[in-house]
């Protein structure tokens, strides 16, 4: 239910930004706005279907409402052909403070006038959580214990307690940033390695991305290692009135555990079964056997990982914090844009990880962490600009782009062209909803 409030909030403030981006462009140019709605008041992507809105009141030439179905908004700009589908208001002749009858620049800017808001807006977000927060990371050459490998990254030659270096010809730089994500991202071939001070190189196969993205592997493919000491245990634990806070996990079952990280794989494998824990309690070890739940949750905490590594962290002041901003918002578009390869390959086969409005909820923290809700909206925020600047027609990328033919040829599509367009754009928009969502419930149906 917190995660829903949060994509319900979230989702909320970026339409109603983007939206009112469209709304200032084009009264700033004059141009008359007939609607500004948060969600549709009709069944998208059908205009002409069940017509109604929970709010509306009109101030001047302008209807400002709530629509019903939650799942975007709107303005509709008089003469623009849009997501209302009005054929009969392009039929008569067109007014001066119509879109239809302003000059191309103008035309562009209006509908780019979203687009622009939400970045702008993540910009705003990222430096004023930077100037908050400022930023912290674990430099990768504080790793001092090296990285935990699953049975996927054994597979290819790697061992926990490896420290990893860079790949190709890049270095990795921050340890908490995850390590399988650069290498997905960049489609690393060699992974450079420190094991016990002796340098290794280490192909990566094709294949193992596949595993990564399909799941077959241990996701997150390695993880940050760091001593197994516990540091509270929770009343629902397996553990509660056996284990202390200090006591070390020195093995589950028969399998020795050096590291924290070590934990969840074993945990997984023994779900719904008795094991047997050893602890290590100052100079002596205690055992005993304990059931594991079928959500393979010890419930323990373990220490903070401030205790283990040193963190660095960078303060920002109202004067920095805005160039941090813009730098961090660009970071987050290249790797969203880097996501399309992996998307669109054959072997790959990225589209069958693609989610709808469940897996974006779970961009959002499941506790009250405003930090954390701003810091995904900010996320949400390029994804929506970037997406909405793709050349589909019904988006704001597709009217961008015959307006841009448009200024180059010199020759304007005709309003039946517009039509068209809009018609095959919404529809393609739709399936790929349906799509998305559909994974969605295939995932929860099938988890």
């Amino acid at each position: 239910m917190i995660r829903i409030t949060y994509l319900f909030l979230g989702l909320s403030i970026l339409i109603t930004l983007h939206e009112l981006g469209h709304f200032l462009a084009a009264r700033f140019f004059k141009t008359r706005v007939e609607k500004f709605y948060l969600f549709f008041d009709f069944l998208f992507p059908f205009p002409g279907l069940l017509n109604f809105a929970l709010f509306k009141k009109k101030i001047g030439d302008t209807e400002y409402g709530l629509g019903w179905f939650p799942f975007g908004g709107y303005v509709k700009i008089a003469g623009m052909m849009d997501e209302s589908m009005d054929e009969e208001a392009l039929k008569r002749p067109p007014q001066p403070d119509e879109f239809r009858v302003k000059p191309a620049y103008q035309r562009l800017i209006i509908m780019l006038g979203g687009i622009i808001v939400n970045v702008l807006l993540a910009f705003f977000i990222y430096a004023m959580l930077l100037w908050q927060n400022g930023e912290e990371s674990i430099p990768m050459k504080n790793a001092q214990y090296g990285f935990v490998c699953d049975s996927l990254a054994q597979s290819i030659g790697l061992k926990t307690g490896d420290k990893f270096i860079g790949y190709d010809d890049k270095v990795f730089e921050d340890a908490t940033v995850p390590v399988v994500k650069d290498l997905l991202l960049d489609n690393a071939k060699v992974l450079h390695i420190d094991r016990n001070g002796e340098k290794i190189d280490i192909n990566i196969p094709q294949s193992v991305y596949k595993q990564i993205i399909n799941g077959e592997g241990k996701v997150p493919f390695v993880k940050l290692a760091f001593p197994s000491e516990l540091d509270s245990i929770f009343p629902e634990s397996p553990l509660n009135g056996f284990a202390q806070k200090g006591d070390k996990v020195v093995s589950l079952g028969s399998v020795p555990i050096q590291y924290f990280a070590e934990i969840g794989s074993i945990l997984q494998r023994n779900k719904g079964k008795e094991i047997e824990i050893t602890l290590q309690r100052g100079d002596s070890t205690v055992s005993q056997k304990i059931k594991i739940g079928e959500d393979a949750l010890l419930k323990v905490v373990g220490r903070n990982i401030t205790d283990y590594f040193k963190i660095e962290k960078k303060e920002y002041n109202l004067l920095t914090c805005f160039p941090a901003g813009v730098l961090h918002s660009w970071h987050i578009l290249r790797d969203y844009v880097k996501q399309f390869r992996i998307i669109f390959s054959p072997e790959l086969k990225g589209y069958k990880q693609l989610g709808g409005f469940a897996a974006i909820s779970k961009l959002y923290p499941d506790t009250w962490d405003w930090t954390a809700f701003w810091n995904s909206t900010a996320f949400i925020s390029i994804l929506l600009a970037f997406m909405n600047l793709l050349p589909i027609p019904a988006l704001d990328g597709g009217h961008a782009l015959f307006t841009l033919v448009e200024m180059i040829t010199g020759r304007k599509p005709s309003d039946k062209f517009l039509e068209h367009a809009q018609v095959v754009g919404m529809v393609l928009i739709f399936g790929l909803m349906i799509y998305a969502n559909g994974n969605d419930l295939m995932r929860w149906l099938f988890k």
